[in-house]
């Protein structure tokens, strides 16, 4: 495994991502896999912080799959506001397509995935990636080149409306709350645009409701947008892989029922983004 620490710079701004990669070693011995599919995970918190539980566990699940993986730990908290972490996560994109040759990466086989309010991260690129330029000209980039070619969501933060997980777009807002809360409830903004897209989320979750994930499901398939999408009856919110390995430290985050999700997913990827074929 070629593991890496790289800083994600953006132009003009003191504050600064950090992009943690987990990338298959080339090896001539293996037949298949030469070059792989790269997920881009974006951990929830909340836009407080990042959590440890919905990285590093999962990012070596989706590499227990046979894919590259790289973990965006991406700006947030105090006087940290948009479009800071949508800007790293832009610029991430663009460094995955840079070093493609060199990190065996296809490069049109970049998935996003996020958790919670990484969720909406990740699905604010999947929608905003054509139409707001100020992702990649403030970059020296185009379109193609921050494009994602999927989104993995997992419980995402997606409305700022009735169903809104507040907290969450204050943080990311600041005191432009109120002025911009509407220009962040994606499944308003959705086009024919947007990656194909696998969502899943409980339907008691407690802190996100469900409905943002049903709002964005509506609208992906409105448009006509490849979406699978689980429901779980039972659930609470940031929950991961479900399982003990991200159980949280006071034992919070097992969810038998919902630990199927992984494997929901890995189905899905494996449709739309596969590996193993020759390269």
């Amino acid at each position: 495994m070629k593991h890496q620490i790289l800083p994600v710079q953006i132009p003009g701004e003191e504050q600064e991502g950090t992009l943690y990669t987990y990338l298959w070693s080339k090896s001539e011995e293996l037949a298949l896999g030469k070059k792989r599919p790269l997920i881009l995970m974006c951990p929830g918190g909340g836009y407080r912080r990042t959590s440890d539980r919905e990285a590093e566990p999962m990012a070596l699940t989706f590499m227990g799959m046979g894919y590259h993986v790289a973990v965006l730990r991406y700006s947030c908290g105090e006087n940290i506001h948009y479009p800071i972490a949508l800007m790293q996560l832009a610029k991430a994109v663009c460094m995955v397509r840079e070093h493609a040759r060199e990190w065996g990466v296809i490069s049109d086989k970049i998935i996003i995935q996020g958790c919670s309010a990484g969720g909406h991260l990740a699905a604010s690129l999947g929608v905003f990636w054509k139409q707001r330029e100020e992702l990649w000209r403030s970059l020296n980039a185009t379109a193609e080149d921050v494009r994602p070619n999927g989104l993995l969501l997992s419980y995402p933060v997606i409305s700022s409306g009735e169903f809104a997980h507040k907290p969450s777009f204050e943080r990311l807002l600041g005191a432009a709350y109120e002025r911009e809360k509407d220009a962040q409830s994606l499944e308003k903004y959705v086009t024919s645009q947007v990656p194909p897209t696998f969502l899943w989320h409980t339907l008691t979750d407690p802190t996100v409701p469900v409905e943002n994930s049903l709002l964005f499901l509506s609208a992906l398939h409105n448009h006509k947008i490849p979406v699978e999408f689980h429901l779980y009856p039972e659930g609470g919110h940031g929950l991961a892989l479900a399982s003990r390995l991200t159980m949280a430290s006071e034992g919070a985050g097992i969810q038998p029922a919902c630990e199927s999700w992984i494997h929901l997913a890995k189905t899905w990827l494996t449709r739309y983004f596969p590996w193993d074929q020759e390269q």
